[in-house]
């Protein structure tokens, strides 16, 4: 057995960087939360290369003692605890004191410091860890701090790190989090020399969301505001219609600190609950306010995670603060007061007798009419009443317009045409079965003395006269059984040329009985079993098939105008380092800036409403997936997703079959999901259910 032997101090720090130090991003978390616990007012972060070559954080706060600068970069040097009962009570959101020195353990640093109130600044410079001396320099009041060359003692660590535009995503993510947490602090954001964020620091939650968030995002927010006991929950939300395609627009705070938790997650999405479509998140910023006794926040490494002593309390002041606000969104507005007013005149009245100058003059009263006003023109000129002689048959108005919408809705010409020399005194002819616009057959009134309406002038033309055999109603007929495969039987045979071979179809030993629920089709087989299949599973699983085992790239369909797919700027990020393999996917996007993609061309089975919920959903099937592949089959299954037919849509019969004899025959069985495709129920389980068996 090897001797056990103690580390060198060095080999230690560099272990204990890995544990705070994972990328460029903790770094920049780390040096801007002392910054605020510092007290600033504004803070400045630059960053080149991803951090990797420089990160330089700038604050106002009250600055360092010139003879604290070597201890502060000391491991468990802290100003924000003294005693084990300080850690029941943490109010800082850096109280470790293991920041500093797991920095400069890995890096190249400086430090320029003065205090508030002083006129003598002081810098030092450390490497691996290693200070060098303190030297007074000219500073402004506040701490900057330069960070240079990350891991460049550390190859183990820089080997793995991501491409430079990936590492910005994530300082940009980073900073959007900070800046919201703290409203009243003015953060700005410069990458490679160019300023990506910047907010007002006024101290209004809005004015930050609407900075580091963008317009979109701010514009459909709601307002929440609510408290239990002693916890406050307070910021923003998403309104239901709104919905986003994952969750990475839910940011989450407690006592100023951002933090990732399943449990306001939970609370989050339970009070959408009926509200929200289906597959859609809602987004947030929402703010946990509660006594500092009550969380810890000592549970994590990177202080991302909490543990909350009333967990019930918690969840139930988050859902019942989103589920009002909620409620008091889609609430009916009051209808404002107004000074009483006469009955106005009817709807009837309006139109008869005011013209168009009385109410462009803002619908003066209008002149009084007489009592019993003239019947219109056209009535009198189309219903003029004529005496038809008692003849016992069947009597009926016969216009020109009705029987052009009967010979309109039938898609024939009239059987028969007769012109009696006159029309007025001529018989009434005989019923006729021509259906009507709705597709009824008109009902047939006896009237020994009814009173007949002649056509005018213009429409003489006699009624068409239809054989009285073809006047039995089509709901009578027996409907004819369509089968699932055509009785017909395909044929090549030597009548066309190289073509000798005889294919025939055999009928399947399956029907389709019908579709309930616009989702699952009925299937019966041979074996009087009966199957329950799931269109939309059974469609995406061939989707999947299909695009996995394509050779080719799908097809594309080139936009008429470019979507903007406004992203989160780590989504976007993301998308933009795997633009190749959206390029295998048929999306051709380019950079839009901030975040946002310019999408020019889609699948052509993708409908262009659904870009951005597939951009949004391929972003977070690349952050999960590991290796290319799984990310690859991660795309396919979102891909097959959205070129699915869905519960709920209208299926042409021709579409049900071809689904059904692909899960009939066992080609298909499960989704790409593994949720089952079809549901099988044998004829002795159904007359079990009916006390047959």
């Amino acid at each position: 057995m090897p001797h056990i032997q103690q580390l060198e101090s060095h080999v230690a720090d560099l272990i204990a960087a890995g544990e705070v130090v994972e990328r460029p991003a903790s770094v920049v978390k780390e040096l801007v939360e002392n910054a605020v616990d510092a007290g600033s007012s504004a803070v400045v972060v630059e960053i080149r290369r991803g951090g990797m070559g420089m990160i330089r954080v700038t604050d106002n706060g009250c600055g360092i003692a010139p003879e604290e600068l070597p201890t502060a970069f000391l491991r468990h040097a802290t100003s924000k605890l003294r005693t084990e009962e300080d850690l029941g009570k943490i109010g800082t959101l850096g109280f470790r004191g293991e920041a500093l020195a797991a920095i400069s353990a890995v890096s190249r640093v400086d430090i320029l410091t003065r205090q508030t109130g002083t006129t003598e600044g002081a810098a030092l410079h450390l490497e691996g860890g290693v200070p060098g001396a303190v030297e007074p320099a000219g500073a402004p009041e506040g701490t900057t701090i330069t960070v240079r060359d990350l891991f460049y003692n550390t190859p183990a660590r820089l080997k793995f790190m991501r491409k430079d535009s990936a590492e910005t995503a994530a300082v940009n993510g980073l900073m959007q989090h900070l800046a919201l947490s703290h409203p009243d602090i003015s953060f700005k954001f410069i990458k490679d020399g160019v300023e990506a964020l910047l907010t007002p620091g006024d101290g209004k939650l809005d004015s930050a969301v609407y900075a580091a968030l963008g317009r979109d995002f701010a514009r459909g927010l709601v307002p929440v505001s609510g408290s239990g006991g002693d916890i406050t929950v307070s910021g923003f939300v998403t309104a239901p219609l709104m919905g986003r395609g994952s969750r990475s627009m839910q940011v989450f705070f407690v006592n100023g600190r951002f933090i990732k938790s399943q449990l306001l997650t939970a609370a989050l999405e339970e009070g959408y609950r009926n509200q929200i479509m289906k597959g859609k998140f809602p987004g947030c910023v929402l703010s946990v306010t509660l006594p500092v006794t009550a969380v810890d926040v000592n549970v994590h490494p990177a202080k991302t995670q909490v543990k909350f002593a009333r967990e019930h309390d918690v969840f139930d002041a988050v859902y019942h603060t989103v589920l009002d606000a909620l409620g008091k969104t889609g609430a009916p507005a009051a209808a404002p007061a107004q000074e009483a007013r006469l009955p106005a005149a009817s709807r009837q009245d309006f139109f008869q007798t005011m013209d168009a100058k009385t109410f462009r003059q803002g619908g003066a009263k209008p002149a009084p009419q007489p009592a019993a006003p003239a019947r219109p023109a056209w009535n009198t000129e189309l219903r003029a009443p004529a005496r038809v002689a008692d003849s016992g048959q069947t009597s009926f108005y016969q216009t020109k317009r009705s029987e052009s919408a009967a010979q309109g809705a039938l898609g024939r010409a009239p059987a028969s045409v007769t012109s009696p020399p006159d029309t007025q005194q001529s018989s009434p002819p005989a019923p006729s079965c021509n259906k009507g616009a709705l597709g009824r057959p008109p009902v047939s009134v006896t009237a020994p003395r009814a009173e007949r309406t002649a056509p005018s002038a213009p429409w003489t033309s006699a009624p068409v006269s239809v054989p009285a055999e073809k006047t039995t109603s089509p709901e009578s007929a027996p409907r004819p059984f369509v089968p699932a495969i055509p009785p017909e039987r395909l044929k090549l045979t030597e009548d066309l040329p190289g073509q000798t071979t005889v294919l025939e179809t055999k009928e399947a030993p399956w029907r389709i009985a019908g579709e309930v629920l616009r989702t699952y089709i009925i299937c019966e087989s041979e074996d009087g079993s009966v199957w329950l299949i799931d269109k939309h599973a059974a469609h995406e699983r061939m989707n999947f098939d299909k695009l996995k085992n394509a050779q080719e790239p799908p097809m594309r369909q080139t936009l008429l105008a470019p979507i903007a797919a406004e992203l989160s700027r780590e989504d976007g990020a993301l998308l933009l380092e795997n633009l190749p393999l959206l390029e295998q996917f048929g999306f051709a996007c380019e950079d839009f800036g901030a975040g946002a993609l310019l999408v020019r061309e889609v699948p052509a089975d993708i409908d262009a409403a659904d870009t951005v919920p597939t951009l949004e959903e391929f972003a977070e099937r690349l952050r999960t997936g590991r290796s290319p592949d799984e990310k690859r089959e991660a795309l396919l299954h979102t891909m097959a997703c959205k070129a699915a037919i869905k519960g709920g849509w209208v299926s042409d019969p021709a579409e049900l079959r071809v689904l059904v004899d692909r899960v009939q025959s066992g080609e298909i069985k499960y989704c790409p999901h593994g949720r089952p495709v079809a549901v099988k129920l044998t004829k002795y389980e159904l007359e079990k259910m009916f006390k047959r068996a």
